[in-house]
């Protein structure tokens, strides 16, 4: 496959790897609930490099969906490039505004891209999905850089979204009616068929017909059974049918079904033969109702029609007093569809958007909720210092609900909850040595329970009284530690301690402290592995392979 290069390439495709971990601080007065936590829905406040590192201990594989609407890097965003490269070339692009006339703008947007986009590739599950919004700038580099990172074969789509319907006056040439959203999979071959929800006008139009079915599967329309385009020859979909009068149809190409399949719709009569010419014609009912009495979905497009830009600001507007907070927001409607292709209602799937913007995202899983009672969640994030005053007050003004608003659910409230996070200081190993801004020993837990497992970290199963911070495939792990510098000169693993660990899963035990009093002897009769903080010199201890 051809190679996408650009300036600063070799500098940037492993610095996510070197990005510290960052403590996560929970914001009571900000957030939408009774007990701030990371497993509730999040608007977290912070650089998005940063806040997806410190994230990935808590939801590394655990995505179901991303979302990201990244600079389109037109020329007139007025962004920056900030990430802190140890090289003189990108310490000189730092804090300075990327604008049309800066010959090396493509590089620096994708230098910008590539360690995000590794990041968030590492949060996805198996059968999970990214979707990017982009337009003509850099839509052609976007997909060199996504083929690189997600692999040419799990692309899945460059949706075209038809986002105006009107033209722009200060077109020269083209009126320009169009952006992209280009999805790839983490894994293409477990990615499940895509259906957006059934289309109430589409039902009314095509499903016209009734028969004896039609209390348990609703009205029906009728396809064409024979193939209407050239199709790569299969003797076993070239067969008579049985029509009328015993006449037997032959198709002219093939039929889309083999013999079992029409014989079985013979039976049930689910066929319907058309007088025609020459002979009959063949079409077979398909049901408004599939078989366990759903109503049946739609395959979505590639071309995304009827959904506006318009529409994004007057979302934003009727939750602000019909103020213009923020310039082009992307519509509700627009993200639900998303959603709605790459998430089930009721597995708590997880939806991430790390360029949280006027909280869009937010608003669109809640309403999902709201429509199908499901319980997915979203993890925002935001960098700008309208994170709290405008992409966490549109959550809470839709959860609690918006007397002013048109959509009556929206009146009411959404419901849910959230917790505000900021993103704290980084956990360096000049930190503990030194005493110096220590990490939480929940910040702590999460970092090294990662950085040694490799699995994801879960806070809800800390007790602190016996250090015991989580169980991963080889260990039960523990940590004795404590924020306070006299606690780590004078604390070490003893004898008594290890004798009073809980017998736990029966896993070898994975221990975490400043120190010990032990031999290797009582290590092993206790089966422990030790780990003195500071931690990073631990950083190999790492799953075997199978």
């Amino acid at each position: 496959m051809p190679s996408l290069n650009f300036k600063g390439k070799a500098l940037v495709q492993n610095f996510h790897l070197l990005v510290p971990f960052h403590e996560l601080k929970p914001v009571k007065a900000k957030s939408l609930t009774a007990k701030p936590s990371l497993h509730d829905n999040l608007v977290v406040h912070g650089d998005n490099l940063k806040a997806l590192k410190a994230l990935l201990p808590y939801y590394h594989g655990r995505v179901k969906c991303i979302y990201t609407d990244p600079p389109y890097n037109t020329g007139n965003e007025a962004w920056v490039y900030n990430d802190n490269v140890n090289s003189p070339m990108i310490q000189e692009w730092l804090g300075k505004v990327v604008d049309r006339e800066d010959l090396t703008r493509h590089d620096k947007w994708l230098c910008m891209m590539m360690p995000r986009l590794k990041l968030l590739r590492e949060f996805l599950t198996d059968d999970g999905v990214i979707f990017i919004s982009i337009d003509d700038n850099e839509v052609h580099w976007l997909r060199a850089l996504t083929d690189e990172v997600f692999g040419e074969e799990n692309f899945v789509e460059q949706f075209v979204w038809k986002k105006s319907y009107g033209g722009g006056a200060k077109e020269r040439f083209v009126v320009r009616q169009h952006e992209y959203c280009l999805m790839y999979a983490r894994r293409k071959e477990l990615l499940s068929d895509l259906w957006l929800p059934p289309d109430e006008d589409a039902e009314a139009r095509y499903y016209k017909y009734r028969d004896a079915k039609f209390k348990e599967r609703g009205p029906y329309r009728m396809k064409p059974l024979e193939a209407t385009k050239s199709m790569d020859s299969r003797k076993n979909l070239v067969f008579p049918i049985k029509g009328p009068g015993g006449a037997q149809i032959n198709p002219k190409r093939q039929w889309w079904w083999s013999r079992d399949r029409v014989e079985a719709a013979l039976k049930n009569d689910d066929l319907v033969f058309i007088k025609t010419e020459d002979g009959y014609s063949v079409s077979y009912k398909q049901y408004l109702m599939d078989e366990e009495g759903e109503k049946r979905g739609a395959k979505p497009f590639s071309i995304i029609d009827n959904i506006y830009t318009q529409e994004g600001t007057a979302d934003l507007r009727e939750l602000f007093d019909d103020q213009v907070v923020l310039q082009f927001p992307k519509p509700v409607d627009l993200i639900k569809r998303f959603i709605y292709l790459s998430t089930e209602a009721d597995k708590g799937d997880v939806v991430l958007d790390c360029t949280g913007g006027s909280g869009t995202t937010a608003q669109a899983v809640l309403a999902l909720n709201k429509e199908d009672g499901g319980n997915r969640r979203f993890l925002l994030i935001e960098c700008e210092d309208y994170a709290d005053k405008i992409t966490a007050e549109r959550v809470r003004r839709v959860i609690k609900g918006v007397l002013k608003a048109r959509n009556e659910a929206l009146q009411k409230g959404l419901g849910g909850s959230f917790t505000y996070v900021e993103v704290g200081n980084p956990m360096h190993m000049e930190s503990l040595l030194k005493g110096n801004k220590l990490p939480s020993f929940s910040d702590l837990a999460g970092y090294v329970f990662y950085t040694a497992t490799g699995e994801d970290f879960d806070a809800r199963a800390i007790n602190k009284k016996t250090g015991f911070i989580g169980t991963s495939t080889r260990y039960d792990v523990y940590l004795f530690y404590e924020p306070d510098l006299d606690y780590l000169k004078s604390t070490a693993l003893t004898l008594d301690m290890a004798r009073g660990l809980p017998k736990g899963s029966g896993n070898r035990r994975l221990v975490f402290a400043p120190t010990k009093y032990l031999d290797g002897i009582h290590l092993e009769e206790h089966r422990i592995d030790f780990c003195q903080l500071p931690f990073e010199i631990y950083k190999a201890i790492k799953p075997k392979k199978a």
